[in-house]
């Protein structure tokens, strides 16, 4: 049997700077207030998606507005899991759903 070829790809990449070791504990008492928001902005993005599964159903579009509402909570959610949980940033993360 013989050796897999070379692959041409190369990932080259650098480290951020240290990050706080002992922050995490900090960071998930600083987060409580975001799950907080989030958890009722997750149910409004719930009742948004039902709204909009019908917007589609009878006009074929999905409306540009309910769309930026859920992918905002998706990204309001994801830097928030960024910061408290997977803690690969030490930047507290805004209260927006914008980038």
């Amino acid at each position: 049997m013989s050796a897999p070829p070379m692959s041409p790809v190369r990932i080259e990449g650098s480290l951020e700077p240290e990050l706080s070791r002992w922050l995490w504990v900090v960071k998930w008492i600083l987060a409580i207030p975001h799950y907080i928001v989030l958890a009722l902005m997750s149910i409004a993005a719930f009742f948004v998606v039902i709204f909009a599964w019908f917007a589609i159903l009878f006009t074929g579009r999905y409306p540009r507005s309910l769309f930026e509402f859920v992918e905002g909570v998706g990204r309001w959610y994801n830097r928030v899991v960024a910061y408290s949980i997977t803690l690969v940033t030490d930047e507290y993360p805004p209260f927006r759903l914008s980038p």
